[in-house]
């Protein structure tokens, strides 16, 4: 396990689990465990944006969820600004809600179908006291305007949008509570390509006007090359990688890392040289012994499949999972 408590500014993530119970037969017994998030620690500073980056069901979005809690976490703590999510209660609660914000990927399910614009940017404002409701218009028309949207959107409903309004409607609800922390879960996945860097470019000036820090989660590595300034690979529910976004694209050590990389596609590149993985994701019911990755791992030998490997520092706080490393 890394220690990285020491070290944050907004949150510190160590040893987290998010387990969820199996259950069989007439009494619904508990015969096993889905180990969605086993083992992950993670730190985002103040004004950071850290990238999390795997294949679909590695555990990224429950780890969202878990750290605004959605999902209850098995064990671990999650630090907001030192004080432990998981221990929180009562009127606490209520801080924890109105400072980390997360957008999710299908903008259409996250807006309420039968509320205007005006109404679901300044909901949130209102149950936590932050305006008066005489303020309403003012406030969501500068909302608005923050994410480029026109005026005449009051008092429209979300269907009458494209994806990409939605989005930014999205992110205007997102920093009306003037959060510190936003999670963007796979934010701009289901977008055009051309209107993902409209919104990708939109959440970076929004991080410097307001001062904001990100977890921004995608399976895209070129998306989370280009805003990131950290990245997290994921694997089956644990880091197998952490750095710099510049060393995790230029020189990736985990082998997993390298056949993402080698996914992404380049003009010009010979595809021969692509790295395929080959077999599925194991089950996180079942994971492997030893690395969890060595069943599909190219250059795995005898140790991987009975050791596990820590997450540990190779130099320029370049962590890696990797017995071979």
């Amino acid at each position: 396990m890394v220690d990285l408590k020491t070290n944050f500014s907004v949150l510190g993530i160590s040893d987290l689990k998010t387990w969820f119970p199996i259950r069989r037969g007439i009494l619904s017994r508990t015969v096993g465990y889905t180990r969605a998030v086993d083992g992950v620690s993670l730190n985002i500073k103040q004004g950071e944006i850290l990238g999390l980056v795997g294949e679909s069901g590695c555990g990224k979005t429950t780890l969202a969820r878990t750290i605004v809690k959605l999902d209850p976490a098995k064990s671990g703590s999650i630090l907001f600004e030192g004080n432990d999510i998981l221990t929180t209660k009562g009127g606490n609660i209520r801080s924890l809600r109105q400072n980390i914000q997360i957008i999710f990927q299908d903008p259409f399910s996250s807006l309420n179908p039968r509320m205007t614009v005006i109404d679901t940017l300044t909901e949130g404002l209102i149950e936590h006291k932050m305006i008066p409701n005489r303020q309403k218009k003012d406030k969501a028309l500068q909302l608005l305007n923050d994410v480029a949207m026109d005026s005449d959107s009051l008092y429209r409903y979300p269907h009458e949008f494209s994806g990409g309004q939605r989005q930014r409607i999205s992110i205007a609800r997102a920093i009306s509570m003037k959060p510190k922390l936003i999670i963007c879960d796979e934010a701009v996945s289901a977008l055009d390509v051309s209107i993902q860097a409209q919104v990708i470019n939109l959440l970076i000036d929004l991080k410097n006007k307001h001062k904001l820090s990100y977890l921004f989660i995608s399976h895209d590595l070129s998306v989370v090359s280009y805003i990131a300034d950290k990245t997290a690979v994921m694997y089956l529910g644990q880091i197998v990688e952490n750095a710099d976004t510049a060393d995790i694209i230029n020189k990736p050590l985990h082998p997993y890392t390298q056949a993402l990389i080698s996914d992404v596609p380049r003009i010009g590149e010979n595809k021969d040289k692509r790295t395929i993985l080959k077999g599925d994701v194991p089950s996180a019911s079942n994971p492997p012994p030893g690395c969890r990755f060595h069943p599909r791992c190219p250059i795995g030998v005898q140790k991987c499949t009975t050791d596990v490997p820590r997450l540990e520092n190779k130099g320029n706080n370049h962590f890696v999972s990797c017995h071979l490393v």
